[in-house]
């Protein structure tokens, strides 16, 4: 056969996954990322870590399926977004771990900028609100604190133009490129021009010459360099995308109107709004979703992003709440309620459509009846309250939200999509497979390859393993309001 590989470069781990011409998943490999928190709100990961985790099962992949005869053509790669590596391109040296999304160290500076004025500025450039979540604060910080002084070559890169730059030969040649759907993460692309912003650099203080070029997100972005994995020894890197709007694309949202929501290490909701950049929505973001070039026009999108999702289930399970993440659904359907527990997953602030940096994670609500059963489902019901705070933002802003297609490994649970549709008033589908984002980076490579011949032909592909549809909203709306209460005091 032949494969089309996805490197997916996540926040907690890193997998490579092997997909065959029906998109379905024939083999992969998995390695979880180290998490540094240097000081409270502070996130970090180690750059190598993540360069070696993708080689790692990069290789492992490869030489299981050429072992089986089988044929790599293409290699998409999908990312965590906003998070920066700042790195010297001349020598490789980095100038520290790099700086996560979660990471709200810049928080200060976000106030200050809010406070002359340029949020709309911002607004309408970029998409985005001021926050700590994007990259642009997170390499101003860099500046400031002198990382970059005495880099000969001093650069940026979101992940996917740090694994880019290394697979195709890092010092010795390697590639520096990114595309849209992560560039317009970063507060520093207009989403007209599609190209890095003037202003926007010059408020931030980064220099162009620090950034990398856009291309569009299906096409040849270079070869995995034989020093870096022998056994992928010139295979097209050809699409990438960010991994959030990967989901999108790997769930078929081909259409304005279609939405998908993301329950991995935060939960994300996006929206096809078509090809225009759309208007302001309060509490949302505006992205790009892809820009396909020769397949199709560009693509927008309207985001709700909770920076806390399966984060919380693996704090628990860190904590020895739980053995395993997936022991939550179990626990939490051993007891019939919350008993009035309710639990604010903003370890790391919250985000859509709340966009307070500042709140911090609370349980509240407990009593001697409480136990290990009744914070469980007080979490479970508080991803789901989160991802309804954003279908009402989406319906206020007049986006009708008709279905959710559901992905990412929390979607596993029954009782969390069965909440999700109940409070969201809409039908949710779970795809087929769990791994929509590596499904859209594998989607998107073949596209460029003529793997698939369009994207009525990807469409087609797409199946749902469950539906879930809307119950009595009774005892949901009234824990949604207690809920709101509890982020209220967070």
């Amino acid at each position: 056969m032949k494969l089309i590989l996805a490197l997916d470069a996540g926040t907690t781990g890193v997998r490579t996954v092997a997909f065959d011409d029906q998109l379905n998943v024939v083999d992969e490999a998995y390695r979880e990322l180290t998490q540094h928190f240097p000081s409270p709100g502070e996130v970090e990961h180690d750059p190598l870590e993540i360069t070696d985790l993708a080689v790692s099962t990069l290789r492992e992949v490869t030489i299981r399926q050429r072992g089986e005869g089988h044929q790599i053509v293409a290699l998409g790669i999908t990312n965590q977004r906003e998070t920066t590596v700042g790195f010297d391109r001349a020598s490789g040296e980095l100038f520290q771990r790099a700086i996560v999304w979660q990471d709200r160290r810049t928080a200060e500076l976000c106030s200050e900028l809010q406070a002359q004025g340029h949020a709309r500025d911002v607004r309408a450039t970029t998409g985005l609100v001021i926050d700590s979540y994007f990259s642009a604060t997170k390499m101003k910080w860099m500046l400031d604190s002198g990382l970059a002084d005495r880099a000969r070559t001093p650069s940026f890169a979101t992940v996917d133009t740090w694994l880019l730059w290394c697979l195709t030969a890092g010092v010795d040649g390697g590639v520096f490129l990114t595309e849209p759907s992560n560039a317009s993460r970063t507060m520093l692309m207009d989403l007209v021009t599609l190209d890095w912003s003037p202003t926007m650099t010059r408020l931030f203080g980064v220099e162009r010459t620090m950034l990398s070029d856009i291309r569009q997100s299906s096409g040849n972005f270079g070869a995995v360099s034989e020093r870096v994995v022998a056994e992928l020894a010139g295979v097209p890197v050809t699409g990438v995308l960010g991994d959030q709007q990967s989901a999108l694309f790997g769930q078929a949202c081909f259409v304005p109107g279609l939405v998908k929501a993301t329950y991995g290490t935060g939960a994300f909701l996006l929206a096809n709004v078509g090809d225009a950049v759309p208007n302001v929505v309060d509490g949302l973001l505006t992205t790009v979703a892809w820009d396909l070039g020769d397949y199709g026009p560009t693509t927008y999108a309207l985001e709700g992003s909770a920076f806390v999702a399966g984060a919380a289930v693996q704090w628990l399970r860190d904590l020895g709440f739980i053995e395993t993440s997936s022991d939550l659904e179990a626990l939490a359907l051993s007891v019939e309620n919350s008993a009035g527990v309710q639990f604010v997953p903003a370890f790391t602030g919250l985000g859509s459509p709340f966009w307070k940096p500042l709140a911090r994670g609370a349980i509240s609500g407990l009593s001697r009846g409480v136990g290990r059963g009744e914070i469980a489902r007080a979490l479970v019901e508080a991803l789901a309250y989160q991802v309804r705070a954003m279908t009402d933002a989406f319906r206020d802003g007049g986006v009708a939200v008709k279905e959710l297609r559901a992905d990412g490994g929390a979607a596993a649970m029954d009782l969390l999509l069965q909440l999700q549709a109940t409070n969201s008033r809409v039908d949710v589908l779970r795809c087929s497979t769990l791994e929509a984002t590596a499904r859209g980076a594998a989607s998107i490579a073949g596209l460029a390859i003529g793997q698939w011949a369009s994207l009525d032909a990807l469409a087609d592909r797409w199946q749902s393993s469950q539906r879930f549809q809307p119950e009595d909203p009774l005892f949901v709306d009234a824990g949604y309001q207690t809920w709101c209460g509890a982020l209220e005091r967070a």
